[in-house]
């Protein structure tokens, strides 16, 4: 069995490096930070396949597929990402149009590409990252929350196609809330509530995932949170949203 991940060098990709070791995958890790990528793979009992690579840029994801697509991929989790805090006429234009390739372009074509292969073979796994954010709209995180929208729409309407094509490849997508993770740094925010650890997250996805769930959100506090949206207005939830997120705000 394989796995590629994407945004493997911290957090919830790490996380789910260790575990897939643990259950014997051979993992190709892909992240730019080539130092982490290293001692991570030092930490493994399985010696995984590192590419280090920006897939900021377009032509770095169509080669990444190039570079693995005759690896037999099993599972194919589409984890890199980042986010950004600020109103939106304030924020930078230039980040936020990475931010959109990263969480939006680089799982669209890593997904279609893997997908193709995946669908021929009838099986596989992938997994898409997204967030809790996903759910609603975002003050202060406008460009970050709808980029996790796309992500959460796009992998629910390709599970309802596989399902019609009576396919045996399966999809999901995961939403989790704060996560202790290297995020909030890049962001530039300070999580109000206190995050769940990496590595329960990256656990309890997988798992979830192997048992074909199709939005996964980890902890009690989220999935009630999600169930209680059902009844709010956007206008209401946006309110919500706007008050949280100042919360957030580093000093």
């Amino acid at each position: 069995m394989k796995a590629l991940i994407t945004g493997a060098s911290s957090g919830i990709g790490l996380e789910m490096a260790k575990y897939l070791d643990q259950l014997d995958y051979q993992l190709i890790l892909v992240a730019r930070d080539k130092e982490r990528l290293e001692a991570l793979g030092n930490e493994l009992k399985h010696k995984p396949k590192i590419i280090v690579m920006d897939l900021l840029q377009e032509s770095n994801v169509k080669s990444l597929y190039v570079l693995t697509k005759n690896e037999e991929i099993d599972l194919l989790v589409n984890n890199a990402g980042f986010g950004d805090f600020g109103y939106f006429n304030e924020t930078d234009l230039n980040k936020e149009l990475e931010m959109i390739d990263l969480n939006i372009k680089t799982v669209h074509i890593l997904t279609k590409m893997f997908l193709r292969e995946m669908t021929k073979k009838n099986k596989g796994y992938i997994l898409n990252v997204a967030s809790s954010a996903a759910f609603q709209p975002g003050p202060l995180m406008a460009t970050y929350y709808s980029t996790k929208a796309y992500v959460l729409r796009l992998t629910e309407a390709i599970s309802y196609e596989l399902k019609k094509q009576k396919s045996d490849v399966h999809i999901s997508c995961l939403c989790p809330g704060p996560v202790d993770t290297n995020f909030n740094k890049v962001a530039g925010v300070s999580f109000a509530v206190r995050p769940l650890s990496a590595d329960a997250v990256a656990k309890y996805a997988l798992d979830q995932m192997f048992k074909k769930k199709l939005v996964i959100i980890p902890g009690w506090k989220m999935k009630w949170a999600h169930f209680f949206e059902r009844f709010l207005s956007d206008k209401k939830l946006m309110a919500i949203t706007y008050r949280i997120q100042k919360k957030k705000k580093k000093d």
